[in-house]
């Protein structure tokens, strides 16, 4: 019996242990598997965070992008707004001191129907001058606009210019429409302050009165070639001098004109111009003696123009020299009353008068010009119809009008000027005028560029 009992222990104890350590393992390794699995989990929940957090930096990020510009946009647009109401402007302040030998009120043209406003050199002593307050602005990719006040001594106030332009229409063609300065001639497109003397040339004087301003419109015609070449046609109501306010629908007074220049070399450049004004009047009265007269009838105006400019290599700062000069010549044609307020005598009234004036201007070290200038008119002798008695209209006799003009003027800057000038001037048969100016210019903010 007790064999046996060894025996049984004996046997357990030697297949008990391995089925024990057999247990112990599988134990270990159950808990190994639940500790990768709940480590796998921990990880996949912290990528899954880690991702999130990834999506909704990248959502912020992307959100801002997408915001950002939004507001610099609406910067701007603002800022083009803002300067859509906020308009260039640029101030023109200008006078004079004048000493004149004869009487400014006995200024005239002989032989010349009188009309427009700017004529004769002007009052005695200082005068304040004629001052231009400018407003200019772009109105949208297609049209831009100007207004330009022109500031009398009278303390009147009168519009010299006030147009829209379109900003280049395809094909070189370009329209403007209001009133403006007719491009007409060479020295009529240009605002006063930029002319280089004191006064108009006489031609101007007595065949516009000053300068030609139609309300109307205007229409260009740049050629796609090397050489500058400008076409260009006007329609207007007429109303301007030499013409007349008709009272009639329609066009009143036409325009064409052509402008042609080119470069010579790296120093020098010229252009060259022809005009063509058709207009009309209706009883365009003018006083005479202080009889009232009245003219109605056609006008055609011819122009030809020419200027050369030199400049050493271009560079105009130091030394440069312009020589500008145009030829007019009208002719009338219609019916003239005399003593209008009175007899009322009326017959056909013919004329063929003509003009020219050559300027030269030279730059013979910065900031300091010299200029010389000479006017010529020629009155014609009017034809007078049945009816009417050429002695009645005795500013129409026959003359022919001179002056002679030098200058010398200082620029201390582009935007400041002074000028001396001198004047012999024999408009009228009875009396030669000695004419002393001394002007100042002064320009104020910013202003656009002029013409050739």
């Amino acid at each position: 019996m007790l064999k046996h009992t060894v025996l049984a222990a004996a046997l357990a104890a030697a297949f008990g242990a391995p089925m024990h350590a057999q247990a112990e393992n599988d134990r270990d390794l159950a808990q190994l598997r639940d500790e990768i699995r709940q480590m796998k989990q921990d990880y996949e929940a912290r990528i899954q965070t880690l991702e999130k957090r990834l999506q909704a930096a990248e959502a912020q990020a992307a959100q801002a992008q997408a915001s950002a510009p939004a507001p610099a946009q609406s910067a701007t647009a603002a800022a083009a707004n803002a300067n859509a109401f906020n308009p260039e402007v640029s101030l023109i302040l200008g006078g004079t001191y004048a000493n004149l030998k004869q009487d400014p009120n006995q200024f005239r043209i002989q032989g010349f129907v009188p009309g427009g406003e700017d004529i004769g050199p002007g009052a005695r002593s200082f005068n304040l001058g004629e001052s231009e307050l400018t407003l200019r602005a772009n109105v949208d990719p297609q049209f831009a606009g100007q207004l330009t006040f022109a500031l009398a001594p009278d303390n009147s106030v009168g519009v010299e210019e006030a147009f829209f332009r379109t900003r280049g229409l395809s094909n070189g063609i370009n329209l403007k429409g209001g009133r403006f300065l007719s491009a007409i001639g060479y020295l009529n497109s240009q605002h006063a302050h930029a002319w280089d003397f004191v006064d108009a040339p006489l031609a101007y004087q007595a065949f516009f009165g000053g300068q030609y301003k139609p309300d109307g419109v205007q229409l260009t015609w740049l050629a796609p070639t090397e050489r500058f070449v400008e076409l260009g046609v006007e329609a207007g109501n007429g109303a301007a001098f030499p013409g007349s306010d008709r009272n009639k629908n329609g066009v009143g007074s036409s325009a064409l004109f052509a402008h042609v220049g080119d470069d010579i070399g790296d120093s020098a450049s010229w252009r060259l111009g022809a005009s063509l004004l058709h207009t009309g009047a209706s009883e365009r009265s003018f006083d005479d003696g202080g009889v009232n007269n009245a003219f109605s009838g056609h006008s055609n105006t011819w122009i030809v123009d020419a200027i050369y400019k030199w400049a050493p290599n271009g560079n105009a700062t130091q030394t440069n020299f312009k020589l500008q000069g145009e030829y007019f010549r009208r002719r009338e044609s219609g019916r003239l009353t005399s003593d209008t307020q009175g007899q009322a005598l009326a017959g056909a009234y013919a004329s063929a008068q003509s003009g020219w004036y050559l300027q030269g201007v030279y730059q013979f070290r910065p900031l300091w010009r010299v200029g010389l200038r000479y006017d010529k008119l020629y009155s014609g002798t009017p034809e007078f119809g049945a009816g009417l008695d050429g002695a009645s209209f005795p500013r129409l006799a026959s003359y022919n009008p001179s002056r002679g003009t030098v200058m010398l003027d200082y620029s201390p800057s582009e935007f400041s000027r002074f000028r001396l000038q001198f004047a012999r001037d024999k408009s009228r048969p009875d009396a030669t005028d000695s004419q002393i100016f001394l002007q100042y210019i002064m320009s104020l903010g910013a202003h656009g560029a002029h013409t050739f």
